[in-house]
């Protein structure tokens, strides 16, 4: 299945970040369970591979798994080797494009300025990540679309419930959703039908 195609049909990639291997049990049960088909954990959270390996297992033939902050080639073939189906990095690096582009791997890049943007396109990246969002603001990714219109942008960092249509609206192929879609709460208490819940509801949001 090409994810790319994946990620501009569902329009949500869950982000996973500094989560046990426990807490990630109860997210990624919940996630799958509310319409998630991508989540990512990133390589900077302990245990990261195991949670990879653990969520291909669990989880195939309902979601995709992915890895996140992938800085460098051989944090790229470790994310793969482990089960990683897609990668993520919150910045360009050509190595790293060129890497998965060669070995059929999907990768999302993150960028912040036109110049890397189109860059990380024409290296190959087929969606980009805007990154960071929450602090870019979304008149920048709607100013930053009127040119860029040809290249689909995973706006990534700051979306909620409240304000994801705002994302789409301004122009975002598909939405990285972190915290908002994981109660702390929830995951404390291993209560994965929450999560779920909260999960429909972003779902829901994508699809309008």
């Amino acid at each position: 299945m090409n994810l790319t195609e994946v990620l501009l049909e569902s329009r949500l990639v869950a982000i996973v970040r500094g989560i046990s291997r426990e807490a990630a049990v109860t997210a990624g049960q919940g996630m799958t369970g509310g319409g998630i088909r991508l989540m990512e954990v990133t390589l900077n959270t302990p245990g990261a591979h195991d949670i990879i390996a653990d969520w291909r297992e669990r989880h195939e033939g309902k979601a995709y798994v992915g890895a996140g902050t992938v800085l460098n080639v051989q944090m790229a073939k470790e994310a793969v080797a482990a089960g990683a189906q897609f990668l993520v990095s919150p910045n360009v690096d050509l190595s790293v494009i060129e890497y998965a582009v060669e070995h059929g791997v999907e990768i999302w890049p993150g960028a912040m300025t036109p110049t890397e943007i189109v860059a990380a396109h024409e290296a190959g990246a087929r969606v980009v990540k805007l990154f960071p969002m929450a602090s870019l603001g979304i008149p920048y990714l709607r100013e930053i679309k009127a040119p860029l219109n040809h290249i689909p942008l995973l706006a990534t960092g700051g979306a909620t419930l409240e304000n994801i249509a705002d994302y789409y609206a301004a122009g975002a192929a598909a939405v990285g959703l972190g915290s908002a879609l994981l109660p702390r709460e929830a995951l404390v208490a291993g209560d994965h039908e929450q999560i779920a819940a909260c999960a429909r509801r972003f779902v829901e949001a994508a699809e309008a």
